[in-house]
């Protein structure tokens, strides 16, 4: 699973952004144990709090493409974030919208690692742990790192998504 494609765009991703982790390190793609499609089953693999979990949510917005990591304890308010956004339509992607654009699947969506940039909101509830963990481009992978790192890698704008 380490030789695999996603997981090896995102660690270049990571490598490349000179990203960190919550101890300073350099971020390292590890793989878990089993897959977690859920921020829950990640929390539950890692032993931390859902609320550490920063979840890649891939949304169409108008037909473009808007990645909102957002942390494992919180729903994304569509309604209040399309109004915020000025878009007319937000809604979770489909598969294939999701894939096309990030290259990934569906619960393993990786914050990097795409063919192309994406617009990246990021959730700031995530600020309030040291350390959080993100996809790692398959359901099986996860990278630790910190939310300041993520406003960072991504070029992501800091929400409030909830």
């Amino acid at each position: 699973m380490q030789s695999h494609p996603n997981v090896q765009a995102v660690q270049r991703a990571l490598d490349e952004a000179g990203a960190r982790d919550g101890s300073g390190a350099a971020s390292r793609v590890r793989l878990l144990p089993a897959a977690a499609h859920t921020a829950v089953a990640a929390a539950d693999a890692l032993g931390v709090a859902v609320g550490a979990i920063a979840n890649s949510l891939v949304f169409d917005a108008d037909g473009t493409p808007l990645l909102v990591l957002t942390s494992g304890a919180h729903r994304v308010d569509t309604a209040g974030l399309a109004a915020w956004l000025g878009v007319t339509h937000l809604r979770r992607a489909t598969p294939d919208f999701v894939r096309e654009h990030t290259g990934q699947v569906i619960g393993g969506v990786a914050p990097v690692g795409h063919p192309g940039p994406l617009r990246t909101l990021v959730d700031t509830a995530l600020a309030g742990h040291p350390q959080v963990w993100a996809a790692g481009g398959v359901p099986q992978a996860v990278f630790p790192t910190t939310y300041p790192e993520l406003l960072r890698i991504t070029g992501g704008i800091p929400a409030e998504v909830a």
